[in-house]
């Protein structure tokens, strides 16, 4: 993740600065999936990734990063797992699509080719990114620990994994629960 821009006010004549310390230090990586199951509260299950620029350091998730995600969801939820996913390249390759196929319990669809209106875990990121708008931590690590307590905060907020669900109508109408 950049660091995310925002507006704010200050007072008259006196422009608000936000630094951001060790500019090109790192990166937050971010993978995670909504996760519906019928009779129990929606789910956000995630995983995160610090990148630091050390040598030899992978810079994003790979093929086996997504199918532990999968096999902790799966744990998790307890039963098959119908997955719809967007077209990155590790999602799409022959590595994945081997991971999927020894997997019995996983089905996978696949979004169009660029359609992030249709992924409901993008409004999760950008939610999120709003709410980091005017923050700035010091460090990467801050920057990690502030990213997890907001991603644990939209956890136990049901209705508003559900939201993000309904908007590009993968459910039509949220539980009332």
């Amino acid at each position: 993740m950049r660091p995310p821009k925002a507006r704010t006010w200050s007072r008259r004549g006196c422009t608000p600065t936000v630094t951001v310390s060790g500019k090109g230090s790192g990166r937050v990586n971010l993978a995670g999936m909504i996760c519906l199951k019928p009779g129990q509260r929606t789910r956000l299950i995630y995983r995160m990734r610090i990148y630091r620029r050390r040598k030899n350091e992978r810079k994003g998730f790979n093929e086996s990063d997504y199918a532990r995600l999968l096999d902790a969801a799966h744990q998790q939820l307890g039963g098959p797992i119908v997955l719809i996913w967007d077209n990155v390249n590790t999602h799409v390759d022959a590595l994945m699509r081997s991971l999927i196929d020894t997997r019995p319990w996983l089905t996978v669809f696949s979004l169009p080719t660029y359609a992030p209106e249709l992924n409901p875990v993008e409004r999760v990121w950008s939610h999120l990114k709003r709410g980091l708008g005017n923050l700035g931590p010091g460090t990467l690590d801050d920057l990690a620990a502030v990213i997890r307590s907001r991603l644990k905060q939209m956890q136990y907020r049901p209705k508003l994994l559900d939201a993000f669900l309904t908007h590009p109508g993968l459910i039509t109408h949220p539980r009332s629960t």
